[in-house]
C-alpha cells in the first residue's frame, strides 16, 4: 500500500471520529441546553450558530493552512494543537452545562472554531502532496469516514438516549485526539513521498478569487442546499408514506450506503472525464432520483430512489474535491478545500434557517420546498455540464 493510500485511510478514520463527535453533540445538545437553562426552541439557533462559525472558519483555516505549509513547511503540529483545545472543550460540555447558558455557549463556540482545523486543513494535504490520478480515490477514502458516521447516526440516536452524556463525550474526545496525534507523522511521510512536479503557476492564498473558484463555490452551494433540503427535511416523510417511524433507523442509512458505494467507481470516471463533468452528470442523475422518490409507489421503489440519490451525492462530493484541488493547485489547495467546506456549512445553515422560521411547515411554501432539491441539482448539473462542454479555459480547465 502506497504512502498516499495509507494517508487516505488515515483521513477516513479521522473524518469518521470527527463526524461521530458531531453526531454525539447533536444527540445530546437538547438535554445539555435544558440543563443550562436554554429554551428548547433556541436549540436550533445554537446549531445555526455552529454552522455560521463553520462557514467563516473553514475558509479561514484553509487559507491559514496554505500559509503554514508555505512558511513553516508542516501543518500537523498546528492541527494537533487546535484539536487538543477542541477536544478539551468538547469533553467539558456536559460538566459546564450545569453552570448556565453563558458557560455552555462559550464552550460550544470554542469547540466549533477549533474544530475547523479538522475539516479543510487535513484534506488540503491530499491536494498538496498526492499525485493527480490518485486524488479521486483518496478523496473518496477521506469522505468514506463521513458517510459511515452519517449511516450510523440513526442507530446512535436510539442507542445513546439512555446513556449519561459524559461517557460518549469522553470516549469521542479521547479517540479523536489519539487519532489526530498521528497527523504529524502521517504528514511527514506524505511530504517525503514522490510527487509529479506541478506545471501550474503558484496560487496566492490571499489573492482575489478566480472565476473558476467563484463558479465552483456557487455550484457547491446549490448542490449542498439540494442535498440538505432533500435528505434532512424530506427523506423521513417520504419513507413514512410506506412504513412506520420505528423503521426509519433502518431505512435512512440507505442514502449513505449509496453514497459510500458510488464514490470509488465515480473516481475512476473522474480520472477519465474530469471532475466538472462528473459533478454535473451526477447532479442530473440525483435530480431524477429525487423525482423518483417523490413518485415512488411502494417502499421498494423508495429505497431504490434514495439509494440512487445518495450515490449521486457521493459522486458529487468526491469529484468536488478533485475540482477544488485542481483550481487551487500549487499553493491554494487549502483555500479551495476551505471554500468547499464553507459552502457545505452555508447550505446546512440555510436548511436550518428554513426550519427555524417555520417555512417548511407553511402550506403556501411546501410545494416550492418539495421541488427545491430537484431544481438545485438539476440547474447546477446542467450549468456545470454546459461549462464543461464549452471547454472555456478560463472557467473549467483548471
Amino acid at each position: 500500500m502506497s504512502t498516499t493510500t495509507r494517508f487516505g485511510w488515515y483521513l477516513a478514520v479521522l473524518q469518521l471520529f470527527f463526524a461521530l463527535c458531531w453526531v454525539v453533540y447533536v444527540i445530546y445538545l437538547p438535554n445539555l441546553a435544558a440543563a443550562a437553562g436554554i429554551a428548547p426552541g433556541a436549540v436550533i439557533l445554537v446549531l445555526m450558530l455552529d454552522q455560521a462559525i463553520f462557514t467563516v472558519c473553514d475558509f479561514a483555516t484553509g487559507i491559514a493552512a496554505d500559509k503554514v505549509t508555505h512558511v513553516l513547511g508542516r501543518l500537523g503540529i498546528w492541527v494537533v494543537a487546535a484539536t487538543a483545545l477542541s477536544c478539551a472543550a468538547f469533553l467539558a460540555m456536559p460538566a459546564l452545562a450545569r453552570s448556565g447558558a453563558p458557560a455552555l455557549l462559550i464552550t460550544i463556540v470554542v469547540w466549533t472554531v477549533t474544530s475547523s482545523a479538522l475539516r479543510a486543513p487535513p484534506l488540503m494535504l491530499l491536494g498538496k502532496y498526492a499525485r493527480k490520478p490518485a486524488i479521486p480515490f483518496l478523496a473518496a477514502l477521506a469522505m468514506l469516514g463521513n458517510g459511515v458516521a452519517a449511516a450510523l447516526a440513526p442507530y446512535l440516536g436510539v442507542t445513546l438516549k439512555s446513556i449519561d452524556p459524559r461517557l460518549p463525550f469522553a470516549l469521542a474526545s479521547i479517540v479523536l485526539m489519539l487519532v489526530t496525534l498521528g497527523m504529524i507523522a502521517a504528514e511527514r511521510r506524505l511530504a517525503a513521498a514522490p510527487k509529479s512536479p506541478s506545471t501550474a503557476a503558484p496560487v496566492r492564498s490571499f489573492g482575489s478569487m478566480t472565476r473558476p473558484a467563484i463558479v465552483f463555490a456557487l455550484a457547491m452551494i446549490a448542490l449542498a442546499l439540494g442535498y440538505q433540503m432533500h435528505f434532512a427535511l424530506q427523506s423521513a416523510p417520504l419513507f413514512l408514506r410506506f412504513t412506520q417511524a420505528p423503521q426509519l433507523q433502518w431505512l435512512m442509512p440507505v442514502f449513505w450506503i449509496g453514497f459510500n458505494i458510488s464514490m470509488f467507481p465515480a473516481g475512476l470516471i473522474t480520472n477519465r472525464l474530469g471532475g466538472w463533468r462528473v459533478m454535473g452528470a451526477a447532479a442530473l442523475i440525483g435530480a431524477l432520483a429525487i423525482v423518483g422518490a417523490h413518485m415512488a409507489q411502494g417502499l421498494g421503489q423508495m429505497v431504490v430512489a434514495q439509494f440512487l440519490a445518495g450515490a449521486a451525492w457521493g459522486a458529487i462530493l468526491m469529484s468536488a474535491f478533485t475540482v477544488a484541488f485542481a483550481i487551487g493547485e500549487n499553493g491554494g489547495e487549502g483555500r479551495m478545500s476551505g471554500l468547499l467546506f464553507s459552502a457545505l456549512a452555508l447550505a446546512t445553515l440555510g436548511r436550518m434557517a428554513v426550519v427555524a422560521t417555520g417555512f417548511n411547515a407553511d402550506p403556501a411554501l411546501q410545494a416550492f420546498l418539495k421541488w427545491l432539491p430537484t431544481v438545485c441539482w438539476g440547474a447546477a448539473g446542467a450549468a456545470l455540464l454546459y461549462l464543461a462542454a464549452l471547454r472555456v479555459k478560463g472557467w473549467v480547465a483548471r
